[in-house]
C-alpha cells in the first residue's frame, strides 16, 4: 500500500477500522444488548406513531374552505408529522442509553443507532416535508450526505482534513472548509434572500395608501437592505475579515470613476425618479427625443415604455433628469384634445358651437369636469368657417382609447342631421383675355 495515492490509503485505513469496529461489536455482549435496545426503541416509537400520528392529523387538518392564517399555518405543520417516526425512536433511544452505560460502561452501539435515526430524520425531511425545488436539491446532495458521514462517524475526520487543506489564490488563503461552508452558507442565503424580497414586496406592494413611486423605492431599498446583510452575514461565516474588503471597494471606486460612469449615472437617477416620484408606473410620458408610451418597469439602471403599437422602448435614467419629459398621468389622468372640422360659409354659424358641444357631450368618455366640451371659432378659411370642439377624457388618446377619431363621427353625424355642409375644397379660375378656339 505504500506506492498507492493517499486517498486510497485513507479509504484503506477507514474500512480496516470499521472492520475492527463489527468484530468488536459482533463479539461483545454488551453490544448485543445495546442492538437490543435499539430494536425495541424502534418496535415503540413504530406502536406510538400509529397511534399518536393520525390523532395529530385529526387535530391539526383544517377545514377545507378555511384560508386564515391560523388555518394556512396548521397546513404548512401537517408534513412535519413524518418526522414523528424516526425523533421517537432517537428519544427511545436516549432515554435508555443512560441505564445501558451504567450497566456495560459502554455505549457505542447506542450512540451509532442515534445518528442513524436523525439520518432518517433528515431524510424524510427532504424527501416529505420539504416542497421548494432549491432546498430539496441542497438537501437531497448536501444535508443527506453529511448526516450519513455523520452516522458513520467520519464527518469529524473529514471535517478536520478540509480545515487543513488551504487553497491560495495570490495574498488570500482559504481552507477547503471555509470554501464548502461558504458554498453551502451562500446557497441558503441567497435563496433565504429570494424569499425574503418576495415577501417584503408582495407586504409592500399592498400598502396602496402610498403612491406607485414610493412603493418602488421601498421595495428596491429592502432588496438592497435584504441582500448587503446576507453578504456581510456569508462573509463572516466564510472567516473572511471585512476590513480587507477595503482594496475591492477601492478598485471599485475607481472603476466607477473611469469606465462606469454611465452606470453610476442611471443608478443614481432611478433613485431621484423614485424619490421625487414625477415619473411611476403607470403613467404615460414622452420625452424629448419622441420617445413615448406607459412605463411599465423601472429598473436600477433603465426605464422600460411600452408604446400602443405593443413595443418596448428602454430609456436610461438618466434621459428623464436631464431632458424634458411630458408626463401625461402625473397631475391626474384627465387630459384635454381638440377636434377640428368646417363648415359651409352658407351655414348660420351662430348655431354651430350650441349643435356640436351637445353632441360631443353625448360620448361616454368625455368628462363634465375640469370644463364641458367646448366649440370655439377658430377662423375663415379659404373654403370654408373653421371651427373646434376641445374636450376632455380619462386616460389618452390613443391605443385602446380613440376619443379624437369618435368625437369627429358624432360632429359628422350631427353636422349632417341639421344639413350643415362641410366644404370641399374650392378655387376660382379667372381667365384672362380671349378665350382659346
Amino acid at each position: 500500500m505504500e506506492n498507492q495515492p493517499e486517498f486510497v490509503a485513507i479509504a484503506v485505513g477507514y474500512a480496516e477500522r470499521g472492520w475492527d469496529i463489527a468484530k468488536e461489536w459482533l463479539l461483545e455482549p454488551a453490544a448485543w444488548s445495546q442492538f437490543a435496545l435499539l430494536v425495541v426503541a424502534f418496535l415503540a416509537a413504530v406502536l406510538v406513531t400509529r397511534r399518536v400520528r393520525p390523532a395529530l392529523a385529526g387535530i391539526i387538518t383544517p377545514a377545507a374552505d378555511s384560508q386564515t392564517m391560523f388555518a394556512n399555518t396548521r397546513r404548512t405543520a401537517l408534513p412535519f408529522l413524518a418526522l414523528i417516526l424516526p425523533l421517537l425512536a432517537y428519544f427511545f433511544t436516549a432515554a435508555g442509553e443512560a441505564v445501558v452505560r451504567s450497566m456495560f460502561e459502554s455505549g457505542a452501539v447506542i450512540a451509532f443507532g442515534k445518528r442513524v435515526f436523525l439520518f432518517l430524520a433528515a431524510r424524510a425531511l427532504v424527501r416529505d416535508i420539504v416542497r421548494d425545488p432549491f432546498l430539496k436539491v441542497l438537501g437531497k446532495y448536501v444535508l443527506v450526505p453529511a448526516m450519513a458521514l455523520y452516522a458513520l462517524g467520519i464527518l469529524d475526520d473529514l471535517t478536520a482534513w478540509l480545515g487543513a487543506t488551504e487553497v491560495v489564490l495570490g495574498n488570500i488563503r482559504f481552507t477547503a472548509l471555509a470554501i464548502v461552508r461558504g458554498l453551502v452558507a451562500g446557497s441558503l442565503l441567497f435563496w433565504l434572500g429570494r424569499w425574503s424580497t418576495g415577501q417584503s414586496k408582495s407586504l409592500i406592494e399592498k400598502q396602496k395608501e402610498l403612491r406607485p413611486a414610493t412603493r418602488e423605492l421601498a421595495i428596491k431599498a429592502s432588496e438592497v437592505a435584504i441582500f448587503g446583510v446576507l453578504f456581510i452575514i456569508l462573509m463572516n461565516i466564510m472567516g473572511i475579515d471585512l476590513t480587507t474588503l477595503a482594496v475591492l471597494g477601492g478598485a471599485i471606486g475607481v472603476g466607477i470613476g473611469l469606465g462606469l460612469q454611465k452606470i453610476a449615472s442611471n443608478f443614481i437617477s432611478g433613485v431621484i425618479l423614485l424619490l421625487e416620484g414625477q415619473a411611476t408606473v403607470g403613467d404615460y410620458v414622452e420625452l424629448d427625443g419622441g420617445e413615448a408610451g406607459t412605463i411599465v418597469k423601472m429598473t436600477a439602471r433603465a426605464t422600460i415604455l411600452e408604446t400602443f403599437d405593443g413595443r418596448w422602448i428602454v430609456i436610461p435614467n438618466e434621459d428623464f433628469i436631464t431632458t424634458r419629459v411630458v408626463n401625461y398621468s402625473d397631475s391626474g389622468s384627465a387630459n384635454r384634445y381638440e377636434a377640428e372640422f368646417s363648415v359651409s360659409y352658407d351655414t348660420d354659424i351662430n348655431l354651430v358651437p350650441a349643435i356640436i358641444e351637445a353632441a360631443v357631450a353625448e360620448h361616454p368618455g368625455v368628462l363634465t369636469e375640469p370644463e364641458p366640451p367646448d366649440c370655439e371659432l377658430r377662423g375663415f378659411g379659404e373654403s370654408g368657417i373653421d371651427f373646434a370642439v376641445e374636450f376632455w377624457v380619462n386616460g389618452i388618446d390613443d391605443g385602446p382609447n380613440r376619443y379624437t377619431s369618435d368625437v369627429l363621427f358624432l360632429i359628422w353625424n350631427a353636422l349632417k342631421a341639421q344639413d350643415i355642409e362641410i366644404p370641399y375644397p374650392q378655387r376660382v379660375v379667372e381667365i384672362k383675355g380671349p378665350m382659346p378656339s
